[in-house]
This record gives C-alpha cells, sequence and structure tokens, in this order.
C-alpha cells in the first residue's frame, strides 16, 4: 500500500498535474494552429505565388505505374516540399508565439532583490582583530 500512497503523491503534484494540463492545451494549440495555416495563411502565400497550393508541391522521383487494364503497379515515389514549407510556416507560428508568452510571463514575474552580501568568515574576523590590534 506504501508505493501506492506514494504514487498518489507523486501524481498530484503541481508540477505533474500543471505539465498535463500544458500537454492538453499544446496539443489544442497545434490544432488551432495547423487549421489558421492551412485555411487562411497558405491561401494567401499561394495568392501572393500566383496561385499556387504548396499541398500538391513535390518532386516525383518514380512516377505511378499501371498495367494494361489499368490497376495500379507500383505507387509513385514523391518528395513532398510543399507539405514540408507549409510544417516549416506552422513550427515558425507556433515558435514566435511561445517565444511572445514566455517574454510575457518573465515580464511578469517579480524581480528578486539580490541577496544581502555575506558576513565576514570567521578567518576574517580573526584577521580584523589581529589588524586592529596592530594599529594599537
Amino acid at each position: 500500500m506504501g508505493m501506492l500512497k506514494e504514487f498518489k503523491e507523486f501524481a498530484m503534484k503541481g508540477n505533474l498535474v500543471d505539465m498535463a494540463v500544458a500537454f492538453v492545451m499544446g496539443g489544442a494549440f497545434g490544432k488551432v494552429t495547423s487549421a489558421f495555416i492551412d485555411g487562411m495563411v497558405m491561401p494567401l502565400v499561394g495568392q501572393l505565388t500566383g496561385g499556387v497550393d504548396f499541398n500538391d508541391k513535390k518532386f516525383v522521383l518514380t512516377p505511378e505505374t499501371r498495367d494494361a487494364a489499368g490497376a495500379v503497379v507500383s505507387q509513385e515515389v514523391a518528395v513532398k516540399w510543399g507539405t514540408f514549407v507549409t510544417v516549416a510556416i506552422e513550427f515558425l507560428v507556433i515558435a514566435f508565439v511561445m517565444f511572445m508568452v514566455i517574454k510575457a510571463i518573465n515580464r511578469m514575474k517579480k524581480a528578486e532583490p539580490a541577496p544581502p552580501p555575506p558576513g565576514p568568515t570567521n578567518e576574517e574576523k580573526l584577521l580584523m582583530e589581529i589588524r586592529d590590534a596592530l594599529k594599537k
């Protein structure tokens, strides 16, 4: 029973619960960002580049082959660079937003005052006593 109690204490610590909430929020934020990039940013980028849909952009290494009956014999092998560009833009947006959030959190944190300097050590006290005795 001791291990179960220890696990319960571990699981209920604030940091672990906060981290679980952060993962859920991060997943939701990722979906929102994907929808934003796919639905709003990439169509604008496509318009700026002459109506290009980046999700369709790829370098075909081996084209799809079919037999006489029309059945697929081998699948197309392609490098989908347009999808990579879309995901890279999504990453940059998420990284920028996270940078701004962390910057705001750091700004809200109270600046801790510097700790007072430590007093003289026993050795320094002894040296001061010797100095003062020599001055007399």
